[in-house]
């Protein structure tokens, strides 16, 4: 298992994003329950960033949702860093 390392911004936009995706509330926390567990299941959609959001990846919450992490193999610790719409986190 990982542990999954909460920074302040990725609170501040999972507590907007839940707000206004009250619909997605259970498959956010499904996903974050999944990630802490294994982050490269195939249905996570995990996949590296290139250009300015190089050394970050991202996940599928949906194909219009995203969360964007950094995942730390030998601490085993995934750290979330923001949710919210693929141009929202890819900003």
């Amino acid at each position: 298992m990982y542990g999954l390392v909460w920074t302040a911004r990725f609170t501040r936009s999972a507590k907007k994003f839940t707000e206004r995706h009250g619909e997605l509330r259970t498959k956010f926390a499904d996903i974050l329950r999944d990630l802490e567990n294994d982050p490269f299941q195939p249905h996570l959609k995990y996949h590296h960033l290139v250009g300015k959001l190089k050394g970050v990846q991202a996940i599928s919450i949906t194909d219009s949702y995203r969360i964007t992490l950094t995942v730390v193999i030998s601490d085993k610790e995934i750290i979330l860093l923001d949710v919210g719409s693929h141009d929202e986190v890819y900003r």
